[in-house]
């Protein structure tokens, strides 16, 4: 699968800020459905928005869910995501409130499952190609120094700012979906995390998860049904 989806033209929803600074902001999609808060991927950095994921917030919101898409303070050089990104993330869910099923790709599968782990008010755990254990995401040197960036240091210099980075049990249901042919995000993340229910897929690399034009999009669907 390509990652055309990463560029793929689709509807911007309703921005609306939920703190002071340009990126404390949540796009929305309004429904009548169960609420679902997207947290996107992009391994935590700053070039990566929440833009590539409403080809995916525009095809729930078409399928009735009331959607909502958390944009987040981000690495930049110099500038770690510990703990602003952190900090975003439960911020932006509890302006949203509720008890929305909370969802992420990636990056954003590890900030999804961290914030449920930290206790915060969701009814499930949808984490798509999630990164679970910063510590061999820094060990494997994942996107080049990512887990770096975010934490500003190497778990022997910083080694708090890893455990307490780390996701725990949600505490809800949880639903990890994976692809065992994922070159960004390796399938043993998932496979290594011990809590909640994985769903690995063959042959599947880490884009097609958050495309509604791809063949596994319904296996994500589903999942998220299972979950609201």
């Amino acid at each position: 699968m390509s990652r055309d989806v990463l560029s793929r033209f689709a509807p911007t929803g309703t921005i609306v800020p939920y703190g002071d600074l340009p990126e404390q902001v949540v796009e929305r999609w309004p429904g009548e459905g169960p609420t679902v808060v997207f947290v996107h991927g992009g391994f935590w950095r700053a070039e990566y928005d929440r833009t590539h994921v409403r080809p995916l917030c525009n095809d729930l919101a078409a399928r009735g869910y009331d959607v909502a898409a958390v944009e987040f303070r981000r690495t930049a050089p110099g500038v770690p995501g510990w703990t602003a990104t952190f900090d975003d993330v439960l911020a932006a869910l509890r302006f949203i409130g509720g008890e929305p099923v909370l969802a992420g790709h990636s990056a954003g599968g590890h900030l999804a499952l961290w914030a449920a782990s930290r206790r915060a008010r969701v009814k499930g755990v949808l984490a798509l190609a999630p990164v679970t254990d910063v510590v061999t995401a820094y060990r494997d040197d994942l996107d080049g120094g990512a887990a770096l960036a975010l934490l500003g240091g190497s778990p022997e210099e910083v080694p708090e700012r890893y455990a307490g980075a780390t996701p725990g049990d949600p505490g809800v249901p949880a639903v990890l979906i994976h692809g065992d042919a994922d070159a960004q995000v390796p399938v043993t993340q998932s496979r290594g995390y011990g809590h909640g229910r994985l769903v690995e897929l063959p042959g599947v690399d880490h884009f097609a998860l958050i495309d509604p034009e791809s063949g596994v999009w319904g296996v994500v669907l589903d999942a998220l049904a299972s979950l609201a």
